[in-house]
């Protein structure tokens, strides 16, 4: 394989000059992720990169009763408060990456998601997965603008 001249340049400039180490990532204080596992979120070049989030009661630990339309506000809620400790908001998000148990809910989750962004909604992808943490039946991650 032959790399062009902009490639090499690109990965030489970044050897030369690499970035500078994160930042401690932002935490919700009432939004814990399972200790020295993961980082709720990571803030690197202006943007903020959320882990995925599950339909978890924040003070309780504990997934919440309900159906997909619960979780899936429940999820974006989760999403909501680390994007603010983060100093971000779902206005600002770019990307959102949903993980379904099943696309037989693909439907019932659409309806609530809608309701969370105006005209001009983040980019998208929906796929179904196996299984999910505390097989729960979503999960959605997102990127978004500081």
């Amino acid at each position: 394989m032959c790399l062009s001249s902009a490639t090499l340049d690109f990965f030489f400039f970044h050897l030369a000059h690499p970035p500078p180490p994160f930042p401690k990532p932002p935490r919700s204080p009432t939004h814990s992720p399972l200790p020295g596992i993961y980082s709720q979120a990571i803030k690197a070049n202006g943007m903020v990169f959320v882990s995925g989030a599950v339909p978890m009661d924040a003070e309780t630990g504990e997934l919440i009763d309900g159906d997909i339309q619960a979780h899936t506000h429940q999820c974006i809620k989760n999403l909501s408060a680390i994007l603010e400790a983060a100093g971000s908001s779902l206005e600002k998000v770019v990307k959102v990456n949903v993980f379904l148990s099943s696309m037989d809910d693909f439907a019932k989750m659409n309806e609530v998601y809608a309701t969370y962004w105006g005209d001009v909604k983040p980019c998208r992808t929906c796929v179904a997965v196996k299984t999910l943490p505390r097989n729960t039946d979503v999960e959605i991650e997102c990127t978004a603008l500081l």
